[in-house]
Order: C-alpha cells, then structure tokens, then sequence
C-alpha cells in the first residue's frame, strides 16, 4: 500500500477486491474502540467466500484503500442488507464514509426490486449510530443478536 495521503479532494470509488489488494484491504482496521463494532475484513472476506449472496467492495479514496464494504445483494428480496461496513482509523473524518455509502446506496438503487437498505449495529460511546442518522437511516425498532436494525427507504 503507498504511503500517500489521499486528500480530501480525492475521488472515492467502490472496487473488487483482487488478489493484488486482498493484503491491503485486510491490513485496513479500526480504532482499538472501534473493534467491537465491527469485524476484521479479513473474518468478512473468508464469510463473503462461503456466502454467494455477499456483495463486497474495497472503498478507495483516490488510489488509496480506506474502507470496506459487505453487502447481502439477494434480487429476489426487495430490502438489501449492508452487512458489513468500515473505514480505516486514519481515514475516518474525512467525508469518505459518507460517500461510500452514496455510491452504495445508488448501486443498491439499480438492483431488481429493492426498496430498502437495512444495516444493524451495536449501540455504545463511540459506535456508528450517529453515522447512520446523519445518513437517513432511521431505526425499524427490531433488534437482531443485540444489535438496532436501521433502515434507510430507497
């Protein structure tokens, strides 16, 4: 991985993760309070590989990997399910998060019949709840193994 600073004008892009940047994207981790929020990429690759209905994107800001993506992309169900979802430490604050799920939520416009993105996550001081408000996602008010299921309406 280069040592380059993207920048904050740097264009961000969802793109397959490949055997050239498969180090890199695992390598990509959050804060040491952040971690019971969300997976390694490394647990969330080996899950994407055993599960056919896993969408998964490296989130590149410029030419420099900053984040990670999982989505559960099933057409024949109208709600899509963002599965996992992160951006490394040292990206976070940027707005780069804020435009990988745009790009996202587009992608997940242009799918057979979907009309919702869900998303769940634990709640507690320094978890991703404000994120997901700031973006329309707005509680359904279920809870799925402890954690608050939001949606967003497409």
């Amino acid at each position: 991985m280069s040592n380059s600073d993207p920048g904050p004008d740097a264009v961000v892009t969802l793109r397959e993760v490949t055997a050239e940047t498969f180090t890199d994207v695992i390598d990509l981790s959050v804060s040491e309070a952040q971690k019971r929020f969300v997976a390694p990429n490394v647990y969330s690759l080996a899950q994407a590989y055993v599960n056919p209905e896993a969408w998964v994107r490296a989130i590149y800001a410029g030419e420099m990997p900053v984040g990670f993506l999982m989505l559960a992309d099933e057409p024949e169900e109208p709600e899509y399910f963002l599965w996992r979802f992160m951006i490394d430490e040292r990206y976070q604050g940027r707005g780069y998060g804020r435009q990988a799920i745009e790009l996202l939520v587009d992608h997940v416009r242009a799918r057979p019949g979907a009309t919702e993105l869900l998303v769940s996550f634990e709640q507690g001081e320094g978890g991703p709840e404000p994120f997901y408000r700031r973006l329309s996602f707005e509680p359904t008010g279920e809870i799925v193994d402890g954690e608050m299921v939001a949606k967003l309406v497409l």
